[in-house]
Protein backbone atom coordinates (compact mmCIF):
# COMPACT_ATOMS: atom_id res chain seq x y z
CA UNK A 1 0.00 0.00 0.00
CA UNK A 2 1.58 3.31 -1.15
CA UNK A 3 1.08 6.72 0.23
CA UNK A 4 2.10 9.86 -1.37
CA UNK A 5 5.19 11.85 0.63
CA UNK A 6 4.85 15.06 1.95
CA UNK A 7 3.55 17.99 0.36
CA UNK A 8 2.69 21.83 0.86
CA UNK A 9 -1.29 23.22 1.01
CA UNK A 10 -3.71 21.05 -0.53
CA UNK A 11 -4.03 18.75 -3.29
CA UNK A 12 -6.70 20.59 -5.75
CA UNK A 13 -8.79 18.16 -7.66
CA UNK A 14 -11.02 21.18 -9.43
CA UNK A 15 -13.76 18.72 -10.15
CA UNK A 16 -14.55 18.61 -6.97
CA UNK A 17 -16.58 21.32 -4.37
CA UNK A 18 -15.55 21.23 -0.93
CA UNK A 19 -12.24 20.41 0.41
CA UNK A 20 -11.27 19.42 3.89
CA UNK A 21 -7.87 18.30 5.24
CA UNK A 22 -7.68 16.32 8.10
CA UNK A 23 -5.20 16.41 10.59
CA UNK A 24 -3.53 13.00 11.93
CA UNK A 25 -5.09 9.49 10.35
CA UNK A 26 -5.76 7.73 13.03
CA UNK A 27 -9.11 5.26 12.76
CA UNK A 28 -11.43 8.40 13.53
CA UNK A 29 -9.72 10.80 11.27
CA UNK A 30 -9.69 8.16 8.70
CA UNK A 31 -13.48 7.55 9.35
CA UNK A 32 -14.00 11.13 9.10
CA UNK A 33 -12.21 11.78 5.27
CA UNK A 34 -13.78 8.30 4.35
CA UNK A 35 -17.25 9.84 4.79
CA UNK A 36 -16.44 13.15 3.28
CA UNK A 37 -14.82 11.78 0.31
CA UNK A 38 -17.89 9.47 -0.27
CA UNK A 39 -20.37 12.36 -0.64
CA UNK A 40 -17.42 14.36 -3.19
CA UNK A 41 -15.62 16.16 -1.08
CA UNK A 42 -11.75 16.64 -1.75
CA UNK A 43 -10.16 15.13 1.17
CA UNK A 44 -6.49 15.20 2.03
CA UNK A 45 -4.96 13.54 5.23
CA UNK A 46 -2.02 14.66 6.75
CA UNK A 47 0.13 12.32 9.01
CA UNK A 48 3.22 13.31 10.44
CA UNK A 49 4.70 9.25 10.67
CA UNK A 50 5.61 7.33 7.72
CA UNK A 51 2.67 5.29 8.09
CA UNK A 52 -1.07 5.99 8.77
CA UNK A 53 -2.98 4.45 12.27
CA UNK A 54 -2.60 6.57 15.08
CA UNK A 55 -2.32 4.18 17.55
CA UNK A 56 -4.14 1.26 15.55
CA UNK A 57 -0.44 0.76 14.03
CA UNK A 58 1.05 -2.81 14.50
CA UNK A 59 4.97 -3.84 13.55
CA UNK A 60 7.48 -6.55 14.48
CA UNK A 61 8.84 -5.52 17.02
CA UNK A 62 9.28 -8.90 18.82
CA UNK A 63 11.05 -10.44 15.53
CA UNK A 64 11.32 -11.74 12.27
CA UNK A 65 7.63 -13.42 11.90
CA UNK A 66 6.24 -11.64 14.39
CA UNK A 67 3.01 -9.33 14.58
CA UNK A 68 2.62 -6.93 17.51
CA UNK A 69 -0.01 -4.51 18.04
CA UNK A 70 1.57 -1.35 18.84
CA UNK A 71 -1.44 0.22 20.30
CA UNK A 72 -5.06 -1.32 20.71
CA UNK A 73 -5.30 -4.97 20.46
CA UNK A 74 -8.85 -6.51 20.96
CA UNK A 75 -12.28 -4.22 19.46
CA UNK A 76 -15.18 -5.24 20.83
CA UNK A 77 -16.43 -1.79 19.47
CA UNK A 78 -14.97 -1.98 16.53
CA UNK A 79 -16.67 -5.25 15.30
CA UNK A 80 -19.88 -3.42 16.67
CA UNK A 81 -19.11 -0.01 15.46
CA UNK A 82 -22.13 1.06 12.96
CA UNK A 83 -19.19 3.71 10.92
CA UNK A 84 -17.14 0.41 10.25
CA UNK A 85 -20.59 -1.13 8.68
CA UNK A 86 -21.44 1.93 7.13
CA UNK A 87 -17.96 2.05 5.34
CA UNK A 88 -18.10 -1.83 4.71
CA UNK A 89 -14.83 -2.49 6.54
CA UNK A 90 -14.78 -5.80 5.76
CA UNK A 91 -15.32 -5.88 1.63
CA UNK A 92 -12.47 -4.04 1.93
CA UNK A 93 -10.09 -6.80 3.40
CA UNK A 94 -10.43 -6.33 7.29
CA UNK A 95 -11.17 -9.91 8.98
CA UNK A 96 -12.05 -10.48 12.25
CA UNK A 97 -10.93 -13.87 14.39
CA UNK A 98 -12.53 -15.31 17.91
CA UNK A 99 -11.36 -17.22 20.30
CA UNK A 100 -13.41 -19.90 22.45
CA UNK A 101 -13.77 -16.98 25.14
CA UNK A 102 -13.98 -13.18 24.63
CA UNK A 103 -12.31 -13.06 28.22
CA UNK A 104 -11.03 -14.55 30.78
CA UNK A 105 -10.01 -13.28 35.02
CA UNK A 106 -8.32 -15.63 36.62
CA UNK A 107 -8.19 -16.19 40.70
CA UNK A 108 -5.35 -16.82 43.22
CA UNK A 109 -7.14 -20.66 43.32
CA UNK A 110 -6.63 -22.02 40.43
CA UNK A 111 -10.44 -20.61 39.43
CA UNK A 112 -11.36 -18.22 36.81
CA UNK A 113 -14.49 -16.36 35.26
CA UNK A 114 -15.07 -16.55 31.28
CA UNK A 115 -16.88 -14.36 29.43
CA UNK A 116 -18.12 -16.40 26.36
CA UNK A 117 -20.38 -15.66 23.56
CA UNK A 118 -23.83 -15.68 24.46
CA UNK A 119 -25.74 -14.28 27.49
CA UNK A 120 -26.60 -18.24 28.64
CA UNK A 121 -23.25 -19.58 28.06
CA UNK A 122 -22.13 -17.16 30.32
CA UNK A 123 -24.24 -17.16 32.80
CA UNK A 124 -24.27 -20.97 32.88
CA UNK A 125 -20.66 -21.03 34.25
CA UNK A 126 -21.35 -18.46 36.85
CA UNK A 127 -23.34 -21.23 39.07
CA UNK A 128 -25.09 -19.33 41.73
CA UNK A 129 -24.82 -16.22 39.79
CA UNK A 130 -26.55 -17.15 36.95
CA UNK A 131 -29.62 -15.57 37.34
CA UNK A 132 -28.33 -12.39 39.05
CA UNK A 133 -25.79 -12.09 35.30
CA UNK A 134 -28.87 -12.73 33.01
CA UNK A 135 -30.98 -9.87 34.77
CA UNK A 136 -28.20 -7.53 34.85
CA UNK A 137 -27.29 -8.13 31.49
CA UNK A 138 -30.45 -9.26 29.47
CA UNK A 139 -31.23 -5.63 29.81
CA UNK A 140 -28.52 -4.67 27.40
CA UNK A 141 -27.93 -7.61 25.25
CA UNK A 142 -31.51 -7.62 24.36
CA UNK A 143 -31.68 -4.74 21.65
CA UNK A 144 -27.78 -4.12 21.84
CA UNK A 145 -27.81 -2.36 18.79
CA UNK A 146 -30.45 0.55 19.77
CA UNK A 147 -27.90 0.54 23.11
CA UNK A 148 -25.40 1.39 21.07
CA UNK A 149 -27.41 4.16 18.84
CA UNK A 150 -28.20 5.50 22.25
CA UNK A 151 -24.39 5.56 23.70
CA UNK A 152 -21.74 6.05 21.13
CA UNK A 153 -22.68 9.47 19.99
CA UNK A 154 -23.26 12.43 22.31
CA UNK A 155 -23.83 12.20 25.46
CA UNK A 156 -25.37 15.40 26.21
CA UNK A 157 -28.31 14.70 23.81
CA UNK A 158 -31.79 13.32 23.94
CA UNK A 159 -31.42 9.69 22.85
CA UNK A 160 -32.86 8.03 19.40
CA UNK A 161 -34.25 5.07 21.67
CA UNK A 162 -35.53 7.24 25.02
CA UNK A 163 -37.05 3.88 26.99
CA UNK A 164 -33.71 2.01 26.18
CA UNK A 165 -31.80 4.97 27.64
CA UNK A 166 -33.95 4.81 30.77
CA UNK A 167 -33.77 1.37 31.34
CA UNK A 168 -30.04 1.06 30.75
CA UNK A 169 -29.49 4.45 32.82
CA UNK A 170 -30.65 3.05 35.98
CA UNK A 171 -28.09 1.12 36.49
CA UNK A 172 -25.21 2.61 34.51
CA UNK A 173 -25.11 5.59 36.79
CA UNK A 174 -23.91 3.40 39.47
CA UNK A 175 -20.13 2.47 40.65
CA UNK A 176 -19.29 -0.76 39.10
CA UNK A 177 -17.90 -1.62 41.98
CA UNK A 178 -21.24 -0.71 44.22
CA UNK A 179 -23.44 -2.74 41.13
CA UNK A 180 -21.06 -5.58 41.58
CA UNK A 181 -21.48 -6.36 45.19
CA UNK A 182 -24.98 -5.12 45.55
CA UNK A 183 -25.57 -7.93 42.34
CA UNK A 184 -23.29 -10.92 43.02
CA UNK A 185 -22.65 -13.39 45.23
CA UNK A 186 -19.60 -15.11 43.49
CA UNK A 187 -16.40 -13.47 43.40
CA UNK A 188 -16.43 -14.97 39.75
CA UNK A 189 -19.30 -12.83 38.67
CA UNK A 190 -17.72 -9.44 40.87
CA UNK A 191 -14.24 -9.50 38.44
CA UNK A 192 -15.79 -10.38 35.28
CA UNK A 193 -17.84 -7.58 35.78
CA UNK A 194 -15.53 -5.05 37.29
CA UNK A 195 -12.65 -6.00 35.28
CA UNK A 196 -14.70 -4.91 32.33
CA UNK A 197 -15.52 -1.87 34.08
CA UNK A 198 -12.09 -1.30 34.10
CA UNK A 199 -11.86 -0.35 30.33
CA UNK A 200 -12.73 3.01 31.65
CA UNK A 201 -9.53 3.53 32.84
CA UNK A 202 -11.11 4.96 36.34
CA UNK A 203 -11.18 3.24 39.94
CA UNK A 204 -14.71 1.44 39.67
CA UNK A 205 -15.88 3.13 43.04
CA UNK A 206 -16.41 5.71 40.65
CA UNK A 207 -19.97 6.73 39.40
CA UNK A 208 -21.28 5.91 35.77
CA UNK A 209 -18.18 3.26 35.72
CA UNK A 210 -21.03 0.45 35.79
CA UNK A 211 -21.95 1.86 32.13
CA UNK A 212 -18.83 0.13 30.97
CA UNK A 213 -19.13 -2.74 32.79
CA UNK A 214 -22.78 -3.44 31.44
CA UNK A 215 -21.59 -2.44 27.83
CA UNK A 216 -18.44 -4.44 27.19
CA UNK A 217 -19.92 -7.55 28.75
CA UNK A 218 -22.38 -6.87 26.47
CA UNK A 219 -20.65 -6.64 23.68
CA UNK A 220 -18.90 -9.67 24.51
CA UNK A 221 -21.57 -11.99 24.82
CA UNK A 222 -23.44 -10.73 21.70
CA UNK A 223 -20.73 -9.96 19.35
CA UNK A 224 -17.65 -10.99 20.93
CA UNK A 225 -14.16 -9.26 21.65
CA UNK A 226 -12.06 -10.43 18.34
CA UNK A 227 -8.83 -9.25 16.84
CA UNK A 228 -8.06 -8.25 13.86
CA UNK A 229 -6.14 -10.88 11.62
CA UNK A 230 -2.83 -9.63 10.96
CA UNK A 231 -2.81 -7.35 13.33
CA UNK A 232 -4.64 -3.67 14.21
CA UNK A 233 -3.08 -2.33 11.23
CA UNK A 234 -5.76 -4.51 8.95
CA UNK A 235 -8.53 -1.78 10.80
CA UNK A 236 -6.51 0.59 9.20
CA UNK A 237 -5.52 -0.70 5.87
CA UNK A 238 -8.96 -1.35 5.23
CA UNK A 239 -9.99 2.23 5.69
CA UNK A 240 -7.32 3.53 3.58
CA UNK A 241 -8.48 1.66 1.14
CA UNK A 242 -11.91 2.51 0.94
CA UNK A 243 -10.44 6.52 1.09
CA UNK A 244 -8.69 5.66 -2.04
CA UNK A 245 -11.49 4.35 -3.67
CA UNK A 246 -13.67 7.82 -2.97
CA UNK A 247 -10.27 9.79 -4.18
CA UNK A 248 -8.58 10.83 -1.09
CA UNK A 249 -4.89 10.89 -0.44
CA UNK A 250 -3.03 10.52 2.35
CA UNK A 251 0.50 12.72 2.70
CA UNK A 252 2.40 10.52 5.10
CA UNK A 253 5.79 12.32 6.98
CA UNK A 254 4.03 15.32 7.21
CA UNK A 255 3.86 17.48 10.45
CA UNK A 256 1.69 20.08 10.84
CA UNK A 257 2.31 22.93 12.88
CA UNK A 258 0.43 26.31 11.75
CA UNK A 259 -3.49 25.69 10.14
CA UNK A 260 -2.67 28.37 8.10
CA UNK A 261 -1.14 25.84 5.58
CA UNK A 262 -4.47 25.00 4.60
CA UNK A 263 -6.17 28.74 4.54
CA UNK A 264 -8.01 27.32 1.08
CA UNK A 265 -9.78 24.13 3.01
CA UNK A 266 -13.39 24.58 3.61
CA UNK A 267 -13.02 22.51 6.59
CA UNK A 268 -9.67 21.28 8.71
CA UNK A 269 -10.79 18.05 10.69
CA UNK A 270 -7.92 17.33 13.64
CA UNK A 271 -7.41 14.02 14.99
CA UNK A 272 -5.74 15.25 17.94
CA UNK A 273 -6.32 16.10 21.43
CA UNK A 274 -6.52 19.20 23.05
CA UNK A 275 -2.83 19.31 24.21
CA UNK A 276 -2.09 18.83 20.70
CA UNK A 277 -4.22 21.01 19.67
CA UNK A 278 -2.89 24.23 22.09
CA UNK A 279 0.25 23.98 20.38
CA UNK A 280 -0.76 24.67 16.97
CA UNK A 281 -0.62 28.08 15.05
CA UNK A 282 -3.37 29.28 13.13
CA UNK A 283 -6.02 28.19 15.38
CA UNK A 284 -9.23 30.01 15.91
CA UNK A 285 -11.44 28.37 18.95
CA UNK A 286 -15.20 29.22 19.88
CA UNK A 287 -15.47 30.44 23.29
CA UNK A 288 -16.64 27.42 24.41
CA UNK A 289 -14.07 25.12 23.15
CA UNK A 290 -11.40 27.42 24.15
CA UNK A 291 -12.98 27.14 28.02
CA UNK A 292 -13.97 23.10 27.78
CA UNK A 293 -10.06 23.17 26.66
CA UNK A 294 -8.43 25.29 29.15
CA UNK A 295 -10.31 22.72 31.90
CA UNK A 296 -9.28 19.57 30.34
CA UNK A 297 -7.54 16.99 31.97
CA UNK A 298 -5.51 13.84 30.87
CA UNK A 299 -6.10 10.36 32.96
CA UNK A 300 -3.59 7.42 34.14
CA UNK A 301 -1.04 6.49 31.74
CA UNK A 302 -0.29 3.43 30.56
CA UNK A 303 2.88 1.09 30.75
CA UNK A 304 2.87 -1.32 27.79
CA UNK A 305 5.32 -4.73 27.31
CA UNK A 306 5.66 -6.61 24.28
CA UNK A 307 7.14 -10.21 24.70
CA UNK A 308 7.84 -13.18 23.23
CA UNK A 309 7.80 -16.50 24.40
CA UNK A 310 9.05 -19.75 23.97
CA UNK A 311 5.84 -21.18 23.64
CA UNK A 312 2.43 -20.62 25.44
CA UNK A 313 1.22 -18.64 28.70
CA UNK A 314 1.12 -21.57 31.42
CA UNK A 315 -1.73 -20.48 32.80
CA UNK A 316 -2.98 -22.23 36.37
CA UNK A 317 -6.22 -22.70 34.78
CA UNK A 318 -5.23 -23.89 31.37
CA UNK A 319 -8.76 -22.52 29.80
CA UNK A 320 -7.57 -19.03 29.95
CA UNK A 321 -5.61 -19.83 27.19
CA UNK A 322 -8.17 -19.98 25.40
CA UNK A 323 -9.10 -16.34 25.60
CA UNK A 324 -8.12 -13.11 23.49
CA UNK A 325 -8.25 -10.80 26.24
CA UNK A 326 -7.50 -11.78 29.98
CA UNK A 327 -7.65 -9.40 32.86
CA UNK A 328 -4.94 -10.02 35.61
CA UNK A 329 -5.50 -8.68 38.83
CA UNK A 330 -7.25 -10.81 41.49
CA UNK A 331 -10.35 -9.92 43.31
CA UNK A 332 -12.54 -7.16 43.51
CA UNK A 333 -11.12 -5.08 46.05
CA UNK A 334 -7.90 -5.81 44.62
CA UNK A 335 -8.80 -4.17 41.31
CA UNK A 336 -10.10 -0.67 43.24
CA UNK A 337 -7.21 -0.48 44.90
CA UNK A 338 -4.63 -1.23 41.35
CA UNK A 339 -6.78 1.70 39.56
CA UNK A 340 -6.99 4.15 43.13
CA UNK A 341 -3.52 4.21 43.26
CA UNK A 342 -2.74 4.99 39.24
CA UNK A 343 -4.71 7.70 39.83
CA UNK A 344 -3.84 9.31 42.73
CA UNK A 345 -0.01 9.31 40.84
CA UNK A 346 1.20 5.88 42.82
CA UNK A 347 2.41 2.68 40.36
CA UNK A 348 0.39 -0.24 42.59
CA UNK A 349 2.25 -3.14 43.80
CA UNK A 350 -0.42 -5.26 42.27
CA UNK A 351 -1.67 -3.66 39.35
CA UNK A 352 -4.24 -4.38 37.11
CA UNK A 353 -2.86 -6.20 33.59
CA UNK A 354 -4.61 -6.29 30.56
CA UNK A 355 -3.03 -9.28 28.54
CA UNK A 356 -3.88 -10.21 24.86
CA UNK A 357 -2.47 -13.31 23.38
CA UNK A 358 -4.19 -12.91 19.92
CA UNK A 359 -2.76 -16.35 19.08
CA UNK A 360 -5.92 -17.40 20.29
CA UNK A 361 -7.82 -16.29 17.79
CA UNK A 362 -5.22 -15.54 15.08
CA UNK A 363 -2.64 -17.89 14.27
CA UNK A 364 -0.51 -15.90 12.14
CA UNK A 365 0.64 -13.36 15.01
CA UNK A 366 3.80 -15.31 15.53
CA UNK A 367 5.89 -18.36 14.77
CA UNK A 368 3.78 -21.98 15.47
CA UNK A 369 6.78 -22.58 18.27
CA UNK A 370 6.88 -19.16 20.46
CA UNK A 371 3.85 -17.07 21.03
CA UNK A 372 2.95 -13.29 21.01
CA UNK A 373 2.13 -11.48 24.37
CA UNK A 374 0.70 -7.94 24.56
CA UNK A 375 0.21 -6.85 28.11
CA UNK A 376 -0.27 -3.29 29.37
CA UNK A 377 -0.82 -1.72 33.14
CA UNK A 378 -2.57 1.22 34.55
CA UNK A 379 0.21 4.00 36.01
CA UNK A 380 0.29 7.73 37.09
CA UNK A 381 0.38 9.76 34.31
CA UNK A 382 3.97 9.94 32.13
CA UNK A 383 5.40 6.82 34.70
CA UNK A 384 8.86 6.00 33.25
CA UNK A 385 10.24 3.82 36.46
CA UNK A 386 11.09 0.11 35.23
CA UNK A 387 9.62 -1.17 38.41
CA UNK A 388 6.67 -1.24 36.51
CA UNK A 389 7.79 -4.06 34.30
CA UNK A 390 8.86 -6.45 37.06
CA UNK A 391 5.47 -5.88 38.80
CA UNK A 392 3.49 -6.60 35.22
CA UNK A 393 5.80 -9.56 34.63
CA UNK A 394 5.15 -10.48 38.73
CA UNK A 395 1.73 -10.19 38.28
CA UNK A 396 1.05 -12.36 35.32
CA UNK A 397 3.50 -14.92 37.04
CA UNK A 398 0.97 -15.33 39.95
CA UNK A 399 -1.27 -17.33 37.80
CA UNK A 400 1.00 -18.49 35.36
CA UNK A 401 3.87 -20.12 37.23
CA UNK A 402 6.68 -20.55 35.58
CA UNK A 403 6.01 -17.43 32.84
CA UNK A 404 9.30 -15.48 33.10
CA UNK A 405 11.07 -18.88 32.93
CA UNK A 406 9.43 -19.00 28.80
CA UNK A 407 10.49 -15.33 28.33
CA UNK A 408 12.76 -14.98 25.21
CA UNK A 409 12.03 -10.76 24.31
CA UNK A 410 10.52 -7.86 26.34
CA UNK A 411 10.16 -5.09 24.23
CA UNK A 412 9.17 -2.21 27.12
CA UNK A 413 6.90 1.13 26.42
CA UNK A 414 6.55 3.63 29.62
CA UNK A 415 4.33 5.76 29.63
CA UNK A 416 6.66 8.63 28.35
CA UNK A 417 7.52 6.32 25.50
CA UNK A 418 4.09 5.82 24.29
CA UNK A 419 3.53 9.73 23.83
CA UNK A 420 6.84 9.66 22.16
CA UNK A 421 5.68 7.34 19.76
CA UNK A 422 1.94 8.59 19.00
CA UNK A 423 1.48 12.22 20.58
CA UNK A 424 -2.02 11.68 21.19
CA UNK A 425 -1.40 9.47 24.23
CA UNK A 426 -0.33 12.68 26.05
CA UNK A 427 1.25 10.53 29.44
CA UNK A 428 0.26 7.58 28.23
CA UNK A 429 -3.58 8.13 28.74
CA UNK A 430 -4.94 6.22 25.72
CA UNK A 431 -8.18 7.38 25.90
CA UNK A 432 -7.94 11.01 25.02
CA UNK A 433 -8.64 12.54 28.24
CA UNK A 434 -9.90 11.37 31.84
CA UNK A 435 -12.88 9.73 31.80
CA UNK A 436 -14.08 10.85 35.30
CA UNK A 437 -16.03 13.17 36.98
CA UNK A 438 -17.59 16.02 34.30
CA UNK A 439 -15.63 15.13 31.86
CA UNK A 440 -17.13 11.83 31.37
CA UNK A 441 -20.28 13.44 30.50
CA UNK A 442 -19.11 16.82 28.84
CA UNK A 443 -16.16 15.68 25.79
CA UNK A 444 -14.80 18.09 23.81
CA UNK A 445 -17.56 19.70 21.17
CA UNK A 446 -16.95 18.31 17.54
CA UNK A 447 -16.76 21.71 16.13
CA UNK A 448 -14.10 24.11 17.78
CA UNK A 449 -14.25 26.99 15.49
CA UNK A 450 -15.37 28.27 12.06
CA UNK A 451 -14.73 25.81 9.81
CA UNK A 452 -12.63 23.42 12.35
CA UNK A 453 -13.72 20.30 13.92
CA UNK A 454 -12.14 17.76 16.44
CA UNK A 455 -12.33 14.32 15.79
CA UNK A 456 -10.54 11.89 18.31
CA UNK A 457 -10.64 9.99 21.87
CA UNK A 458 -11.35 13.20 23.13
CA UNK A 459 -14.84 13.85 21.68
CA UNK A 460 -17.90 11.35 22.33
CA UNK A 461 -18.30 8.88 22.75
CA UNK A 462 -14.63 8.26 23.53
CA UNK A 463 -11.51 6.07 23.13
CA UNK A 464 -11.66 2.82 21.34
CA UNK A 465 -10.88 1.93 17.77
CA UNK A 466 -14.57 1.87 16.42
CA UNK A 467 -15.05 5.32 14.13
CA UNK A 468 -17.99 6.85 16.33
CA UNK A 469 -16.31 10.42 17.08
CA UNK A 470 -14.67 10.82 13.26
CA UNK A 471 -18.59 9.34 11.98
CA UNK A 472 -20.24 12.74 14.01
CA UNK A 473 -17.67 15.14 12.96
CA UNK A 474 -18.32 14.09 9.58
CA UNK A 475 -22.11 14.49 9.97
CA UNK A 476 -21.25 17.86 11.71
CA UNK A 477 -19.46 19.26 8.63
CA UNK A 478 -22.23 17.97 6.22
CA UNK A 479 -24.52 19.62 7.90
CA UNK A 480 -22.75 23.04 7.82
CA UNK A 481 -22.11 22.94 4.62
CA UNK A 482 -25.05 21.64 3.16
Amino acid sequence: MQWKGSVGGVTKHPERKRRAVVVGSGPNGLTTACLLAREGWQVDVYEQGSRPGGAARSAPVLGEGTIVDMGAAAHPFGIASPAFADLDLQAHGLTWAHSRYAMAHPLDDGRAAFLSRGLDTTATQLGEDASRWRHVHGLVTRGLDKHLENVLGPVLRFPPHPVKMAAFGALALLPARTLARAAFETEEARVLFSGSAVHAITPPAQPLTASFGLLFGSLGMVHGWPVAVGGTQSVVNALVRVLESFGGVIHTDHPVEDLREFSGADAVVLNLTPAQVSRLKGVELSHRASRIMKKWKYGPGSYKLDILLDGPIPWSNPEVADATTVHVCGGLDEIQLAESEAAAGHLPEKPFVLVCQQQAADPSRGPKDATVVWAYAHVPQGFVDKQATMRILRQIERFAPGFRDRILKVVENSAVDLERWNPNLIGGDVGGGATSGIQALRRMPYKLGPGLYMASSSTSPGGGVHGMPGEWVARKVLHDFS
